[in-house]
Protein backbone atom coordinates (compact mmCIF):
# COMPACT_ATOMS: atom_id res chain seq x y z
CA UNK A 1 0.00 0.00 0.00
CA UNK A 2 1.50 3.31 -0.84
CA UNK A 3 1.65 6.20 1.11
CA UNK A 4 0.10 8.17 -1.51
CA UNK A 5 -3.07 6.62 -0.96
CA UNK A 6 -2.64 7.26 2.87
CA UNK A 7 -2.19 10.89 1.84
CA UNK A 8 -5.18 11.38 0.07
CA UNK A 9 -7.49 10.13 2.74
CA UNK A 10 -5.93 12.26 5.59
CA UNK A 11 -8.25 15.10 4.51
CA UNK A 12 -11.46 14.78 6.25
CA UNK A 13 -13.07 18.35 4.75
CA UNK A 14 -14.14 15.83 2.02
CA UNK A 15 -16.89 15.26 4.36
CA UNK A 16 -20.54 16.59 3.43
CA UNK A 17 -21.41 19.82 5.86
CA UNK A 18 -24.49 19.85 6.81
CA UNK A 19 -26.53 22.80 6.99
CA UNK A 20 -28.01 22.57 9.85
CA UNK A 21 -26.80 23.56 13.96
CA UNK A 22 -25.49 20.14 15.76
CA UNK A 23 -28.59 17.90 16.60
CA UNK A 24 -26.88 16.60 19.66
CA UNK A 25 -30.37 14.70 20.77
CA UNK A 26 -30.69 13.11 17.47
CA UNK A 27 -27.20 11.56 17.33
CA UNK A 28 -27.93 10.48 21.11
CA UNK A 29 -30.90 8.68 19.94
CA UNK A 30 -28.52 6.62 17.73
CA UNK A 31 -25.85 6.24 20.30
CA UNK A 32 -29.12 4.41 22.10
CA UNK A 33 -29.66 2.50 18.55
CA UNK A 34 -26.10 0.69 18.92
CA UNK A 35 -26.76 0.57 22.56
CA UNK A 36 -29.93 -1.73 21.32
CA UNK A 37 -28.63 -3.76 19.05
CA UNK A 38 -24.43 -4.66 20.78
CA UNK A 39 -26.65 -5.54 23.62
CA UNK A 40 -28.43 -8.56 21.58
CA UNK A 41 -25.97 -9.35 19.68
CA UNK A 42 -23.29 -10.22 22.57
CA UNK A 43 -26.33 -11.61 25.03
CA UNK A 44 -25.54 -14.98 23.89
CA UNK A 45 -22.53 -15.68 24.71
CA UNK A 46 -23.28 -14.90 28.41
CA UNK A 47 -26.36 -17.51 28.52
CA UNK A 48 -25.08 -19.87 26.38
CA UNK A 49 -24.91 -22.86 29.28
CA UNK A 50 -29.15 -22.00 29.36
CA UNK A 51 -29.98 -21.55 26.54
CA UNK A 52 -28.34 -25.00 25.34
CA UNK A 53 -29.89 -26.62 28.68
CA UNK A 54 -33.27 -25.39 27.93
CA UNK A 55 -33.75 -25.72 24.28
CA UNK A 56 -32.03 -29.17 24.27
CA UNK A 57 -28.53 -28.39 22.00
CA UNK A 58 -25.13 -28.55 22.09
CA UNK A 59 -23.07 -25.46 23.42
CA UNK A 60 -21.75 -25.64 19.63
CA UNK A 61 -25.57 -25.61 18.49
CA UNK A 62 -26.43 -22.63 21.02
CA UNK A 63 -23.42 -20.73 19.41
CA UNK A 64 -24.88 -20.89 16.04
CA UNK A 65 -27.15 -17.79 17.18
CA UNK A 66 -24.53 -15.49 16.65
CA UNK A 67 -23.26 -16.91 13.76
CA UNK A 68 -26.93 -16.78 11.99
CA UNK A 69 -26.30 -12.64 13.36
CA UNK A 70 -23.43 -12.37 11.90
CA UNK A 71 -23.57 -13.69 8.13
CA UNK A 72 -27.37 -11.64 7.54
CA UNK A 73 -25.78 -8.84 9.15
CA UNK A 74 -22.40 -9.09 6.38
CA UNK A 75 -25.42 -9.55 3.84
CA UNK A 76 -27.41 -6.79 5.21
CA UNK A 77 -24.48 -4.53 5.99
CA UNK A 78 -23.86 -3.38 1.73
CA UNK A 79 -27.25 -4.38 0.67
CA UNK A 80 -29.59 -2.43 2.94
CA UNK A 81 -28.48 1.12 1.63
CA UNK A 82 -28.78 0.31 -1.95
CA UNK A 83 -32.16 -1.21 -1.55
CA UNK A 84 -33.28 1.62 0.68
CA UNK A 85 -31.92 4.42 -1.29
CA UNK A 86 -35.24 6.03 -2.18
CA UNK A 87 -36.62 5.95 1.52
CA UNK A 88 -35.91 8.54 4.25
CA UNK A 89 -33.44 7.33 6.57
CA UNK A 90 -35.44 8.48 9.59
CA UNK A 91 -38.04 6.34 8.32
CA UNK A 92 -35.91 3.51 7.61
CA UNK A 93 -34.04 3.52 11.06
CA UNK A 94 -37.15 3.19 12.79
CA UNK A 95 -37.91 0.26 10.77
CA UNK A 96 -34.57 -1.44 11.61
CA UNK A 97 -35.00 -0.69 15.27
CA UNK A 98 -38.65 -2.22 14.80
CA UNK A 99 -36.80 -5.72 13.56
CA UNK A 100 -34.90 -5.70 16.91
CA UNK A 101 -38.00 -5.69 18.69
CA UNK A 102 -39.33 -8.08 16.76
CA UNK A 103 -35.96 -10.01 17.38
CA UNK A 104 -35.76 -9.73 20.70
CA UNK A 105 -39.61 -10.76 21.46
CA UNK A 106 -38.93 -13.71 19.33
CA UNK A 107 -36.17 -15.01 21.32
CA UNK A 108 -37.57 -14.26 24.54
CA UNK A 109 -40.39 -16.89 23.60
CA UNK A 110 -38.74 -19.11 21.27
CA UNK A 111 -39.16 -22.41 21.87
CA UNK A 112 -36.83 -24.43 19.64
CA UNK A 113 -33.79 -23.85 18.36
CA UNK A 114 -34.95 -22.70 14.72
CA UNK A 115 -37.25 -19.71 16.38
CA UNK A 116 -34.51 -18.54 18.19
CA UNK A 117 -32.26 -18.60 14.97
CA UNK A 118 -35.15 -16.83 13.06
CA UNK A 119 -35.26 -14.04 15.70
CA UNK A 120 -31.71 -13.52 15.24
CA UNK A 121 -32.17 -13.38 11.86
CA UNK A 122 -34.05 -9.99 11.98
CA UNK A 123 -31.29 -8.66 14.66
CA UNK A 124 -28.81 -9.52 11.69
CA UNK A 125 -30.79 -7.36 9.04
CA UNK A 126 -31.32 -4.78 12.05
CA UNK A 127 -27.66 -5.17 12.85
CA UNK A 128 -25.74 -4.57 9.03
CA UNK A 129 -28.16 -1.99 7.69
CA UNK A 130 -28.11 0.90 11.10
CA UNK A 131 -24.12 0.44 11.31
CA UNK A 132 -23.69 0.64 7.30
CA UNK A 133 -25.77 4.13 7.81
CA UNK A 134 -24.92 5.18 11.00
CA UNK A 135 -21.61 7.21 10.42
CA UNK A 136 -23.25 8.58 6.59
CA UNK A 137 -26.30 10.01 9.40
CA UNK A 138 -23.64 11.70 11.54
CA UNK A 139 -22.47 13.41 8.80
CA UNK A 140 -25.77 15.23 8.47
CA UNK A 141 -26.59 15.58 11.88
CA UNK A 142 -23.65 17.53 12.97
CA UNK A 143 -21.49 20.20 11.61
CA UNK A 144 -17.86 18.72 9.89
CA UNK A 145 -16.08 20.19 12.45
CA UNK A 146 -18.36 17.71 14.81
CA UNK A 147 -18.51 14.71 13.10
CA UNK A 148 -15.66 13.28 15.14
CA UNK A 149 -17.29 14.21 18.24
CA UNK A 150 -20.56 12.72 17.05
CA UNK A 151 -18.97 9.62 15.92
CA UNK A 152 -17.14 9.19 19.33
CA UNK A 153 -20.95 9.46 21.01
CA UNK A 154 -22.36 6.74 18.72
CA UNK A 155 -19.47 4.68 19.51
CA UNK A 156 -19.73 4.39 23.03
CA UNK A 157 -23.13 2.73 22.89
CA UNK A 158 -20.74 -0.04 21.90
CA UNK A 159 -18.76 0.39 24.99
CA UNK A 160 -21.43 1.05 27.38
CA UNK A 161 -23.13 -2.19 25.66
CA UNK A 162 -19.74 -4.57 26.22
CA UNK A 163 -19.94 -3.54 29.64
CA UNK A 164 -23.22 -4.18 30.66
CA UNK A 165 -24.66 -6.85 28.10
CA UNK A 166 -22.34 -9.96 29.34
CA UNK A 167 -22.38 -9.81 32.73
CA UNK A 168 -25.68 -8.29 33.17
CA UNK A 169 -26.92 -11.04 31.27
CA UNK A 170 -25.23 -13.98 33.44
CA UNK A 171 -26.83 -12.27 36.55
CA UNK A 172 -30.33 -12.02 35.18
CA UNK A 173 -29.96 -15.62 33.83
CA UNK A 174 -29.14 -17.06 36.62
CA UNK A 175 -32.06 -15.57 38.98
CA UNK A 176 -34.66 -15.39 36.30
CA UNK A 177 -33.78 -17.63 33.15
CA UNK A 178 -32.28 -16.44 30.06
CA UNK A 179 -35.22 -15.48 28.63
CA UNK A 180 -35.55 -12.40 30.81
CA UNK A 181 -32.22 -10.96 29.48
CA UNK A 182 -33.66 -10.99 25.94
CA UNK A 183 -36.93 -9.01 27.26
CA UNK A 184 -34.80 -6.85 28.85
CA UNK A 185 -33.32 -5.59 25.65
CA UNK A 186 -36.33 -5.57 24.12
CA UNK A 187 -37.48 -2.65 26.55
CA UNK A 188 -34.26 -1.09 26.11
CA UNK A 189 -34.95 -1.09 22.35
CA UNK A 190 -38.32 0.39 22.89
CA UNK A 191 -36.73 3.18 24.26
CA UNK A 192 -34.26 3.68 21.33
CA UNK A 193 -37.43 3.89 19.22
CA UNK A 194 -39.42 6.45 20.35
CA UNK A 195 -35.55 8.58 21.05
CA UNK A 196 -35.50 7.69 17.25
CA UNK A 197 -38.97 8.94 16.42
CA UNK A 198 -39.39 11.78 18.52
CA UNK A 199 -35.46 13.27 17.64
CA UNK A 200 -34.26 12.27 14.28
CA UNK A 201 -34.94 15.06 11.51
CA UNK A 202 -36.84 14.10 8.17
CA UNK A 203 -33.07 12.91 6.04
CA UNK A 204 -34.36 12.40 2.99
CA UNK A 205 -31.63 9.99 1.12
CA UNK A 206 -28.60 12.07 -0.75
CA UNK A 207 -26.11 8.93 -2.14
CA UNK A 208 -27.16 7.17 -4.54
CA UNK A 209 -25.28 3.69 -3.30
CA UNK A 210 -24.62 1.01 -6.71
CA UNK A 211 -22.94 -2.18 -6.53
CA UNK A 212 -20.45 -1.01 -9.17
CA UNK A 213 -18.97 1.26 -6.40
CA UNK A 214 -18.72 -1.46 -4.21
CA UNK A 215 -17.05 -3.61 -6.84
CA UNK A 216 -14.10 -0.51 -7.22
CA UNK A 217 -13.47 -0.96 -3.81
CA UNK A 218 -12.66 -4.67 -3.89
CA UNK A 219 -10.40 -3.84 -6.79
CA UNK A 220 -8.27 -1.85 -4.63
CA UNK A 221 -4.92 -3.79 -2.91
CA UNK A 222 -5.38 -1.81 0.38
CA UNK A 223 -9.10 -2.26 0.53
CA UNK A 224 -8.91 -6.29 0.39
CA UNK A 225 -5.54 -6.44 2.89
CA UNK A 226 -7.77 -4.48 5.23
CA UNK A 227 -10.48 -6.83 4.97
CA UNK A 228 -8.61 -9.74 5.11
CA UNK A 229 -7.02 -8.71 8.00
CA UNK A 230 -10.25 -8.30 9.80
CA UNK A 231 -11.38 -11.40 8.90
CA UNK A 232 -8.24 -13.24 10.06
CA UNK A 233 -8.62 -10.88 13.71
CA UNK A 234 -12.24 -10.55 14.51
CA UNK A 235 -12.97 -14.51 13.99
CA UNK A 236 -10.73 -15.38 16.05
CA UNK A 237 -11.61 -13.55 19.04
CA UNK A 238 -15.03 -14.31 18.33
CA UNK A 239 -13.77 -17.53 18.36
CA UNK A 240 -12.66 -16.97 22.20
CA UNK A 241 -15.38 -14.62 23.43
CA UNK A 242 -18.44 -16.54 22.28
CA UNK A 243 -17.64 -19.89 23.86
CA UNK A 244 -15.59 -18.13 26.99
CA UNK A 245 -18.46 -19.02 29.33
CA UNK A 246 -17.71 -22.98 29.00
CA UNK A 247 -14.45 -22.04 29.63
CA UNK A 248 -14.98 -20.83 32.69
CA UNK A 249 -17.24 -23.25 33.75
CA UNK A 250 -15.37 -26.54 32.35
CA UNK A 251 -11.85 -25.63 32.68
CA UNK A 252 -11.79 -22.88 35.63
CA UNK A 253 -14.40 -24.41 37.27
CA UNK A 254 -15.83 -20.81 38.37
CA UNK A 255 -18.78 -20.05 40.25
CA UNK A 256 -21.73 -18.60 38.23
CA UNK A 257 -20.64 -15.32 40.62
CA UNK A 258 -17.44 -15.23 40.02
CA UNK A 259 -18.41 -15.44 35.83
CA UNK A 260 -20.30 -12.42 36.19
CA UNK A 261 -18.04 -10.59 37.96
CA UNK A 262 -15.38 -11.64 35.12
CA UNK A 263 -17.66 -10.89 32.42
CA UNK A 264 -18.33 -7.15 34.21
CA UNK A 265 -14.66 -6.91 34.09
CA UNK A 266 -14.28 -7.84 30.44
CA UNK A 267 -16.85 -5.43 29.52
CA UNK A 268 -14.90 -2.78 31.10
CA UNK A 269 -11.46 -3.53 30.35
CA UNK A 270 -13.07 -2.98 26.53
CA UNK A 271 -14.17 0.29 27.62
CA UNK A 272 -11.10 1.40 28.29
CA UNK A 273 -9.62 -0.18 25.75
CA UNK A 274 -11.46 1.65 23.61
CA UNK A 275 -10.10 4.66 24.54
CA UNK A 276 -6.63 3.58 24.71
CA UNK A 277 -7.12 1.88 21.11
CA UNK A 278 -8.27 5.61 20.03
CA UNK A 279 -5.58 7.51 21.97
CA UNK A 280 -2.79 5.01 19.66
CA UNK A 281 -4.52 4.93 16.55
CA UNK A 282 -4.52 8.85 16.17
CA UNK A 283 -0.95 8.11 15.74
CA UNK A 284 -1.53 5.01 13.98
CA UNK A 285 -3.86 2.42 13.71
CA UNK A 286 -1.66 -0.24 12.43
CA UNK A 287 0.04 -0.26 15.74
CA UNK A 288 -3.15 0.01 17.62
CA UNK A 289 -3.86 -3.45 15.74
CA UNK A 290 -0.83 -4.94 16.24
CA UNK A 291 -0.55 -3.86 19.71
CA UNK A 292 -4.49 -5.80 20.50
CA UNK A 293 -3.81 -8.45 18.45
CA UNK A 294 -0.38 -9.60 20.16
CA UNK A 295 -2.00 -9.20 23.29
CA UNK A 296 -4.89 -11.13 22.52
CA UNK A 297 -2.58 -14.27 21.10
CA UNK A 298 -0.34 -14.22 24.13
CA UNK A 299 -3.47 -14.58 26.35
CA UNK A 300 -4.99 -16.73 24.20
CA UNK A 301 -2.13 -18.92 24.70
CA UNK A 302 -2.00 -18.90 28.61
CA UNK A 303 -5.45 -19.71 28.50
CA UNK A 304 -4.40 -22.89 26.84
CA UNK A 305 -1.74 -23.58 29.17
CA UNK A 306 -2.31 -22.44 32.36
CA UNK A 307 -6.84 -21.97 31.94
CA UNK A 308 -7.44 -24.46 34.60
CA UNK A 309 -6.10 -21.89 37.50
CA UNK A 310 -9.26 -19.65 37.72
CA UNK A 311 -7.56 -16.27 38.62
CA UNK A 312 -5.34 -16.92 35.87
CA UNK A 313 -8.24 -17.34 33.36
CA UNK A 314 -9.94 -14.36 35.36
CA UNK A 315 -7.47 -11.92 34.48
CA UNK A 316 -6.64 -13.17 30.89
CA UNK A 317 -10.27 -12.85 30.43
CA UNK A 318 -10.27 -9.01 31.68
CA UNK A 319 -7.36 -7.97 29.55
CA UNK A 320 -8.73 -9.66 26.39
CA UNK A 321 -11.77 -7.19 26.88
CA UNK A 322 -8.80 -4.59 26.99
CA UNK A 323 -7.06 -5.41 23.93
CA UNK A 324 -9.94 -6.10 21.84
CA UNK A 325 -11.14 -2.24 22.11
CA UNK A 326 -8.12 -1.54 20.43
CA UNK A 327 -10.03 -3.19 17.09
CA UNK A 328 -12.83 -1.02 15.77
CA UNK A 329 -11.31 2.45 15.80
CA UNK A 330 -7.66 0.84 14.16
CA UNK A 331 -9.60 -0.74 11.50
CA UNK A 332 -12.43 2.00 10.84
CA UNK A 333 -9.55 4.34 10.78
CA UNK A 334 -7.38 2.20 8.37
CA UNK A 335 -10.63 1.73 6.24
CA UNK A 336 -11.00 5.53 5.38
CA UNK A 337 -7.26 5.53 4.84
CA UNK A 338 -7.36 3.37 1.87
CA UNK A 339 -10.72 4.55 0.77
CA UNK A 340 -11.17 8.02 1.64
CA UNK A 341 -13.11 8.74 -1.77
CA UNK A 342 -15.75 6.50 -0.89
CA UNK A 343 -15.67 5.95 2.26
CA UNK A 344 -19.66 5.07 3.06
CA UNK A 345 -19.21 2.24 0.47
CA UNK A 346 -15.72 1.04 2.29
CA UNK A 347 -17.37 1.19 5.44
CA UNK A 348 -20.37 -1.40 4.50
CA UNK A 349 -17.75 -3.36 3.70
CA UNK A 350 -16.41 -3.09 6.55
CA UNK A 351 -19.03 -3.71 8.88
CA UNK A 352 -19.62 -6.93 6.02
CA UNK A 353 -16.27 -8.68 6.96
CA UNK A 354 -17.08 -8.22 11.03
CA UNK A 355 -20.17 -9.87 10.76
CA UNK A 356 -18.64 -12.41 8.59
CA UNK A 357 -15.45 -12.84 11.29
CA UNK A 358 -17.86 -13.43 13.97
CA UNK A 359 -19.67 -16.13 11.76
CA UNK A 360 -16.18 -17.63 11.21
CA UNK A 361 -15.41 -17.56 14.46
CA UNK A 362 -18.48 -19.05 16.17
CA UNK A 363 -17.90 -22.29 13.22
CA UNK A 364 -15.20 -22.54 13.99
CA UNK A 365 -14.87 -21.83 17.49
CA UNK A 366 -18.05 -23.84 18.04
CA UNK A 367 -16.59 -26.96 15.71
CA UNK A 368 -13.81 -27.07 17.71
CA UNK A 369 -15.15 -26.87 21.29
CA UNK A 370 -17.15 -29.74 20.31
CA UNK A 371 -14.50 -32.22 19.16
CA UNK A 372 -12.11 -31.09 21.80
CA UNK A 373 -13.53 -29.13 24.69
CA UNK A 374 -13.68 -25.82 26.01
CA UNK A 375 -10.13 -24.53 25.21
CA UNK A 376 -11.25 -24.95 21.24
CA UNK A 377 -12.22 -21.18 21.17
CA UNK A 378 -8.49 -20.12 22.45
CA UNK A 379 -6.97 -22.78 20.03
CA UNK A 380 -9.09 -21.06 17.42
CA UNK A 381 -8.29 -17.18 18.02
CA UNK A 382 -4.48 -18.32 18.75
CA UNK A 383 -4.11 -19.05 14.93
CA UNK A 384 -6.03 -17.10 13.34
CA UNK A 385 -4.92 -13.54 15.37
CA UNK A 386 -1.12 -14.25 14.94
CA UNK A 387 -1.69 -14.70 11.08
CA UNK A 388 -4.36 -11.13 10.91
CA UNK A 389 -1.80 -9.23 13.32
CA UNK A 390 1.30 -9.82 10.97
CA UNK A 391 -0.82 -9.17 7.79
CA UNK A 392 -1.48 -5.41 9.78
CA UNK A 393 2.41 -5.83 11.01
CA UNK A 394 3.51 -6.22 7.10
CA UNK A 395 1.29 -4.31 5.34
CA UNK A 396 -0.47 -1.80 7.67
CA UNK A 397 -1.11 1.79 6.90
CA UNK A 398 2.14 3.66 8.00
CA UNK A 399 1.74 7.29 9.38
CA UNK A 400 2.05 10.18 7.07
CA UNK A 401 5.50 12.24 7.42
CA UNK A 402 5.28 15.32 6.27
Amino acid sequence: MSDSSCTACADLHALPAPDTQARWAAVTSLTLGVFSLVTAEFLPASLLTGIATDLGISAGAAGQTVTATALVGAVAAPSIPLLTRRFDRKHVMLVLTLLLLISNVMAATATSLTVLLSARVLLGVALGGFWSMAAALAMRLVPTALFARAMSLILTGVSVATVCAAPIGAWMGELWGWRSAFTAAGIVGVIAFLAQLWTLPALPPQDKPNLRVLGELLTRPGVRVALLAVLLVISGHFAGFTYVRPLMEQVAHLSVGAISAVLLGYGIGGFFGNLAGGFIAERSERQAIVVGGGLIVALAVSLLLLGHWPLVTSLAIVLWGFAFGFFPVGFQTWIVRVAPDQAEGAGGLLVAAFQIAIAMGAIGGGLLVDQIGALGGPAFATLTIALGTLLALRHGPRPVRN
